[in-house]
């Protein structure tokens, strides 16, 4: 399994590098195109609910959104590092992964703060793309500034 371990938790890396660089293009193409994305409280993921922050049903709407970010939404700005776990691997199938995360975030005046903490849930397709991912968030509440995906 160290190998496919290793494939997991660099694509996990991957993800959270890619966010906290602004390279959000490039975290796009670790989705497959029929991917389900969602962040949703900790409360609505164990009573079953659907409520969810932020939902995007397929690779086409995270890119909506993406563009969103680059060209129309107003937010301050920000930075995010990322912390993550190492994950814990279902070989499945399908092959599926939980990774602790927390997140900090640095407003552009500086200020820090730890921003988020929960752990992400995902799938994948045979070649290792995220086909879903549930980012679990352990926050009572979410801040209203929830510009970047986590």
């Amino acid at each position: 399994m160290s190998g496919l371990q290793d494939a997991v938790d660099g694509l996990f890396a991957r993800y959270a590098m890619a966010i906290d660089d602004d390279r959000l293009e490039d975290w796009l193409e670790l989705f497959a195109e029929d991917c389900r994305y969602r962040i949703a409280a900790r409360e609505n993921v164990e009573a079953g609910l659907p409520v969810s922050v932020v939902y995007a049903d397929g690779r086409a709407m995270l890119a909506d959104r993406v563009s969103a970010l680059r060209r129309a939404n107003v937010y301050e700005a920000q930075r995010y590092r990322h912390v993550v776990g190492r994950a814990l691997v279902d070989e499945g199938p399908p092959v599926s992964a939980r990774a602790g995360y927390h997140v900090a975030r640095i407003m552009r005046e500086g200020d820090l703060m730890l921003f988020s903490t929960g752990e992400y849930r995902a799938a994948f397709d045979g070649a290792l793309r995220i086909r879903e991912m549930t980012v679990v968030y352990d926050n009572a509440r979410i801040d209203t500034l929830l510009a970047l995906p986590l």
